[in-house]
């Protein structure tokens, strides 16, 4: 193992064509990986046989209210912008069985959700980028401190505990991405203090006659695999050109937020009527807290067959945006859409710093792209702060350029 730790740090070279070695050598491992494929229109997260299945040559184009595929030049294999879908997907499944009972006579019996026979798969995660990680830090800070146990009760064939890493360098950027505002992209940063962090990092380079990847050992998990597959040193020129993709990707992104002091903000701003102004465009249809990575809202669910023999609790996504979310005995506490999208802005970008230590949003921009009206949460908080309802100073409309 003293042989495997050393490599940590290291960056290899590796050939585009050698990029299913690395599926092999993952495979061999006994990880299942998961990574971007073509599906329905769009690019979705789901089971990968190997780099075949992968997104070859194709990337997006992305507004407020817009998301289309849209042909490369270039072969590409992680060419494209972030989809609907997060790896919050395979962390917190979306629905999971919590319990069972079964009637027999006059007495019933409670099961507990099967779990996997023999040694379950690890699940491995291919094509993970800066901001996303983010997410998934702030995913393991909101388990932390809420108390809620690594989720282990999932009644499929893998077990998402502790998934292997593959993040790729952001080599182009989404007009909705905001990443850099927020700290958390386009760069693939070293583990913070949590230990969460990518085991291997590839950055791509898709030029024609030599198209090829860096990879980064950040891991021993990381040093094992990549000593499974073709690979040299990397140059000290190639090594640059890691850095120099990050930081021109960075220049692209145009949208910015910047709040010096949201908790103060948000509270000056509680009967704001910029708020009535979003609620007349929002359809409180939840999409922005769906696609978003780090939105964590559940509800339980209660079922029974027609028998009355078999009844079931099941754990589910929800949403504030729902009007049932807030219910308790006479009625829902927030029953307008100002007052549910408030909610979820203020808990988003300030509240989310007094309970769980850091913004609850990463900068990704999928709120923006999946809404259904093109609510943008950056033109939204620009017109707060520089509203005279907050500031006391006359100034223009903000309009996004």
């Amino acid at each position: 193992m003293a042989s495997i730790s050393a490599n940590i740090g290291v960056t290899y070279r590796m050939r585009a064509g050698d990029l299913g070695a690395l599926f092999s050598a993952l495979h061999a491992a006994n990880f299942l990986t998961i990574g971007p494929r073509l599906s329905g229109g769009g690019i979705i997260l789901e089971e990968l046989n190997g780099p075949e299945d992968l997104p070859i040559g194709w990337g997006d184009e992305q507004e407020a209210g817009r998301y289309r595929l849209r042909r490369r030049e270039d072969q590409a294999f992680f060419g494209y912008n972030l989809g609907p879908e997060s790896w919050k997907k395979f962390l917190t499944p979306q629905r999971q069985l919590l319990w069972r009972a079964r009637r027999q006579g006059e007495t019933f019996t409670i099961e507990q959700p099967e779990r996997p026979s023999g040694d379950p798969q690890q699940l491995a995660f291919i094509g993970v980028r800066a901001c996303e990680l983010a997410a998934i830090r702030v995913q393991e800070r909101v388990r932390e401190v809420s108390g809620q146990p690594a989720n282990d009760l999932i009644d499929a064939k893998c077990k998402a505990a502790t998934p292997f890493l593959v993040g790729v360098t952001c080599a182009q950027s989404a007009a909705t991405c905001f990443c850099t505002s927020m700290g958390t992209g386009p760069a693939l940063g070293p583990p913070d203090s949590s230990g969460v962090g990518y085991d291997l990092a590839l950055t791509e380079f898709p030029s024609e006659g030599d198209h090829h990847f860096t990879i980064e050992v950040r891991s021993e998990r990381g040093a094992d695999i990549a000593s499974r597959i073709p690979r040299q040193l990397a140059t000290e020129k190639e090594c640059d050109a890691i850095r120099q993709q990050s930081d021109t990707t960075a220049a692209l992104i145009r949208r910015h937020l910047k709040l010096d002091n949201p908790g103060q903000l948000f509270r000056d701003s509680l009967e704001h009527s910029h708020w009535d102004e979003v609620a007349s465009r929002c359809l409180s249809c939840a999409n922005c807290t769906l696609v978003c990575p780090t939105c964590f809202c559940t509800n339980i669910e209660d079922t029974s067959d027609l028998s009355g023999d078999v009844a079931e609790r099941w754990l589910r996504w929800d949403s504030c945006f729902h009007l049932d979310f807030s219910y308790v005995h006479g009625g829902s506490v927030r029953q307008t859409t100002r007052s549910r999208y408030r909610q979820w802005l203020t808990h988003k970008l300030g509240t989310w710093h007094e309970q769980f230590g850091s913004s609850g949003c990463v900068g990704c921009g999928r709120c923006i792209a999946w809404c259904p009206v093109g609510i943008d949460l950056t033109v939204e908080l620009k017109a707060l702060t520089l509203s005279p309802e907050v500031t006391g100073v006359q100034t223009r409309k903000y309009e996004h350029p």
